[in-house]
């Protein structure tokens, strides 16, 4: 018989959070990764995208952290790396939403973005950061925060990271957080470089797996559109979006030479082009 998330020793305010968001039953990782992650043990877990990994350690996270007297000045008690920005937003979302009813701060930083922003959220004092492992490395080189008092680290789809080239980086990271801490590192797949990467960080670490090795979750629609290598790119300029706060109207519109008024106020709509598909008020006008 399945678990429900009253069975797993959640407290009450997480509870109401999970709730809230139509959550009654966990999913596989989350019923074996909570209760483990709650008694403070290390964690190897392989879970995917879409199997509600990010629950999974978010949840028992926030609980350990609620249980700490929060003084005046927070110092960065947990640290969460991603491998891409559009990640790292998705898991501040979530922890934002979790944490509603708990006195918990939190902030997400990544590159690509004005760091000014970032930074004071971080001089204000907060409990948990998300991060990318770049900006993470060059707001600590500009000294601008301290990892010393961190207590739980999570790298979150650790496989991605290291095929983005991030080794070295999660080395110099590692060698500027505090030895004595608990360590869950989630990943697609149990690759001999993730388990050598697990060797050097965990701890006795508890293995949880909840899906065979190497494969796709069903849940996820993959699309592939090929485009004519003869076909003029248009470049674009200026910087990325951000995902958290993103412009109003076509996502793009900072960045398009073709964007009008239309662009910044209403949102494109996917339509069919021929053989191509676009969400594009630029095409839908005929301006283009």
């Amino acid at each position: 018989m399945p678990m429900k998330f009253n069975e797993l020793g959640l407290m009450p305010s997480l509870l109401k959070a999970v709730n809230e968001k139509g959550y009654t039953d966990p999913s596989p990782i989350q019923e074996k990764a909570i209760p483990l992650i709650l008694r403070r043990k290390d964690v190897l877990a392989s879970a995917q995208t879409g199997t509600g990994k990010t629950a999974g350690f978010t949840l028992p996270l926030l609980q350990i952290l609620s249980k700490q007297s929060n003084s005046n000045h927070r110092k960065i008690k947990a640290l969460i790396l991603t491998p891409t920005r559009e990640l790292a937003a998705q898991i501040y979302d979530n922890v934002v939403e979790y944490s509603k009813y708990l006195e918990i701060r939190s902030t997400v930083i990544f590159g690509g973005v004005n760091q000014k922003p970032q930074v004071s959220k971080i001089r204000n004092g907060i409990d948990i950061l998300i991060a990318t492992p770049g900006r993470l490395l060059d707001l600590e080189n500009q000294r601008l925060l301290s990892l010393r008092n961190v207590e739980i680290l999570v790298l979150d789809e650790a496989d991605r990271m290291l095929d983005m080239g991030f080794q070295r980086d999660i080395n110099k990271i590692m060698n500027l957080l505090p030895s004595k801490r608990q360590n869950l590192l989630f990943s697609a797949t149990f690759s001999k470089e993730i388990k050598r990467l697990a060797k050097g960080i965990l701890n006795d670490p508890a293995l949880v797996e909840t899906s065979p090795q190497n494969t796709t979750v069903e849940a996820i629609v993959q699309y592939v559109y090929n485009v004519d290598k003869n076909k003029k790119r248009i470049k674009l300029t200026g910087e990325l979006p951000s995902p958290i706060e993103p412009p109003s109207g076509c996502t793009f519109n900072p960045r398009c030479q073709h964007a009008q008024k239309s662009c910044k106020t209403s949102e494109p709509v996917m339509e069919t082009y021929g053989k191509s598909q676009a969400a594009c008020l630029a095409l839908d006008e005929g301006r283009i």
